[in-house]
Formats: C-alpha cells, sequence, structure tokens
C-alpha cells in the first residue's frame, strides 16, 4: 500500500520556484546598479502597494513591528499614553506600542471574528475611563491618557472598522490599523457605501511582510499605508534617522528602512497577490464545505457580510484542540496554534498586573483554536486528506465518550 504523503502547514518553496526567474532578476539588477538602500525598486513598491491598498502613500520599512511603531510615534503616540488594543494577536502589535513609550491596555475579543469587540471597546470608553480638568480621556485602570486604538485585522479578515472609527471621533482617539495579515482583505462600511481595503480606513495602517504573509518577501519587511502626506513624511524621517536630508536631521531617528532587492522582490509578487487570495479563499470555501459534517465538534471561521477576508490563516475551534493536533501529525498533516496564550497572560507583561478570567473570550479561544493547512498551493486533494483525518477524530472522540 502507498505512503500518503505528509501535507504541509505552509508551502513557501514552491511559489518561489514558480517566480524563480523574475525574482533573479531583481537580484541582478541590484547587483548591477549597487542600488541596495532606497532608489527606484523601494519607490516602486511603495507607489504599487499604496495603489493597491486605495491610499495615497505608503512607506515601505524594514518590519512590521517598526512599521507599526513608526505609524504610532508620527501620529502623536507619546511616552506615557495608553493604547487600547486586543489579547488575541502576535506580541509585535504590543511591542510597537511599548517600544513608541505608551502602555497597551487591552479591550476583549469577539467571538466569532475573532476581532476587536466594538461593543466592549464601547463599554471600556463608558465605563472604564473619566475625563481630567483638560477633557483628556484616562483609563481607570492606570490613570493614563488614552489617545489611539489599534484594531487587528486577524487572520486576513477586517475588524468591524466603522463602529470603532466612530467610537474613536467621538473620543478623540487615533486609529492605526494592524494590517499586518490582511494584505488585501475588505469590509463593507455602511458610513461610506462601499468597500473599502484593509489598511485605508484609519489614520495609518501598518503591513508585514514576513515570509509567510499572504504577500511575503525573502526576509523581514514591512510598509506603513496612509492617505496623510505630512504622517508619510514623518514616517519616512523616522525609518531614516530622522533625516529631511542627507544630514540633515529634523529629530532623532531609526534605521528602519528596507533595503532595495526586498521590496524589488516584493514589488514582483504584487501582481500575483490578487490571484493568491482567490486562491485561498477557494480553500476556505471548500474547508467550510467539507468541515460541515463535524457538525459543531469543529467550528469553521465566521465571515459576516460586511468581510471579504483573504485567510491568511485558516482557524479553528475545537474542545480536543490538543489532541486533533496530535492526530494530524501522526498522519503527516501540520497544523499550528494562533495564539495559545492571550498577551494580557504572557510572562512579558505581569506588570499591567492582568489576571485570568479579566478577558474572557479571548481566553477560551485561546484554548481551543488550530489552524489548519491554508496557502495557495494547497490542493483539493490534499484538504480532503486534512479534513478526512479531522472527520476521523471527531467520530473517534465522539465514540469514547459513548463508552
Amino acid at each position: 500500500m502507498k505512503a500518503l504523503s505528509s501535507v504541509p502547514f505552509l508551502d513557501l518553496i514552491t511559489p518561489h520556484a514558480e517566480l524563480e526567474a523574475e525574482l533573479t532578476t531583481v537580484f541582478q539588477k541590484a547587483l548591477r546598479t549597487a542600488e541596495f538602500i532606497g532608489g527606484p525598486m523601494v519607490e516602486d513598491f511603495e507607489r504599487t502597494f499604496a495603489a493597491f491598498c486605495n491610499t495615497d502613500h505608503s512607506i515601505a520599512v524594514c518590519s512590521g513591528t517598526d512599521a507599526l511603531r513608526f505609524a504610532l510615534m508620527a501620529c502623536g503616540v507619546r511616552s506615557g499614553d495608553v493604547v487600547l488594543t486586543v489579547p488575541h494577536t502576535f506580541i509585535a502589535t504590543t511591542e510597537a506600542i511599548s517600544q513608541a513609550g505608551a502602555l497597551p491596555e487591552f479591550v476583549d475579543i469577539d467571538e466569532r471574528t475573532y476581532n476587536m469587540d466594538p461593543a466592549k471597546l464601547r463599554e471600556r470608553l463608558e465605563n472604564h475611563c473619566t475625563a481630567d480638568p483638560m477633557g483628556r480621556l484616562i483609563s481607570c485602570r492606570s490613570g493614563r491618557p488614552v489617545t489611539a486604538v489599534v484594531p487587528v485585522h486577524l487572520y486576513g479578515q477586517s475588524a468591524d472598522m466603522d463602529p470603532i472609527l466612530e467610537l474613536a471621533d467621538r473620543y478623540g482617539l487615533i486609529v492605526v490599523e494592524d494590517a499586518c495579515q490582511a494584505h488585501g482583505a475588505e469590509y463593507f462600511s455602511k458610513k461610506h457605501n462601499r468597500w473599502m481595503k484593509a489598511g485605508s480606513m484609519g489614520r495609518a495602517a501598518a503591513f508585514s511582510f514576513y515570509p509567510g504573509k499572504n504577500l511575503g518577501a525573502c526576509g523581514e519587511a514591512g510598509a506603513v499605508t496612509t492617505n496623510d502626506a505630512g504622517l508619510a513624511g514623518k514616517i519616512k524621517m523616522l525609518r531614516d534617522h530622522g533625516q529631511a536630508k542627507k544630514y540633515y536631521h529634523e529629530v532623532e531617528g531609526y534605521n528602519g528602512r528596507l533595503d532595495a532587492i526586498q521590496a524589488g522582490l516584493l514589488h514582483a509578487k504584487l501582481p500575483h497577490l490578487a490571484k493568491w487570495n482567490e486562491l485561498r479563499q477557494e480553500r476556505a470555501e471548500s474547508y467550510n464545505l467539507l468541515l460541515a459534517g463535524a457538525d459543531n465538534d469543529v467550528i469553521v471561521p465566521h465571515e459576516p457580510s460586511w468581510s471579504r477576508a483573504v485567510y491568511h490563516l485558516y482557524v479553528v475551534r475545537t474542545g480536543n484542540r490538543d489532541s486533533l493536533m496530535a492526530h494530524l501529525k501522526e498522519h503527516g498533516i501540520g497544523t499550528g496554534i494562533h495564539y495559545p496564550i492571550p498577551l494580557h497572560l504572557q510572562k512579558a507583561y505581569a506588570s499591567l498586573n492582568y489576571r485570568g478570567g479579566d478577558l474572557p473570550v479571548a481566553e477560551r479561544i485561546a484554548a481551543e483554536i488550530v489552524s489548519l493547512p491554508m496557502h495557495p498551493q494547497l490542493t483539493p486533494e490534499q484538504q480532503t486528506r486534512v479534513v478526512e483525518e479531522v472527520l476521523s477524530f471527531t467520530r473517534m472522540a465522539a465514540s469514547e465518550q459513548v463508552v
């Protein structure tokens, strides 16, 4: 009997093999022009990525973390401020807040989308903040001024932005989108009566091009998108040692420039992103149909009517997460957990004094989620295998409960 081949969680080899000629040309161009930092390849990528996101400006930087940090700093977030975000995200979200000098505080997530719950944001602002004599919003938790909100478009699906933006406007808060997993995701805004791209709705947005993202570099890379020309100029200075021009430093900045080779590789890949996202959407739809037989034993992703998700990850929920992962591993199927411990319970943030039970939805979700294989190169045969093993496990678990 022929042994079944493994199903990888992610395939980063095939797309690079398919585009090898285009990608090699980028490297050759850099060698022949010696344009390694800045220059036309960076500018070309910035222009085309801004157009892809339906924004006026895109500023390339060396990581998604730098993108969010520079965006917050350029927007005016200062040392001692509070920035509200979610506990269910990668730590880079809160690292960027801390590195901008601010304090991260958390709002719980929606049970179905896993993104910031606007109702809980409203409750936090109305019941857990006060106004000081200057009219600033003050967090009752820390006594610090609340100045910004960072909604995270997690797993490739936009947060519910209309109510978040309305609340931010009411309370005078800056909104910076963490779009690091949402390249090309769309949100239908009732306020504007149109579909809007992730990264085009807040004052600014941060993207990561880590290799496994929907649009990935061959190393570290990131970008900020914005419609504010003044903000774009500030970020360009922050990424380049605070220089307005060479050796003239307006502020103390950072070395956060994206090198030209990575920008050129991203520029070569960008025309393929729409098709790759479409393939991810098709794979997600297939998973949804195939997993219908699991009933409530496996909860598939929820995509609201106002969302066009691009499925950076395909995340399901089950009460037997660890056992299911072990079963799939035994049968050669890769999985992941994104993310196993909410940030408010991480050791790194023990000083914030959160406790178990403070953010119950995020805590419950973290114990149940598992990411199944998801990438544009995933074949129907591989998906069928994955689902067959998931259903086999659920049937086995059900029979053991009966006994």
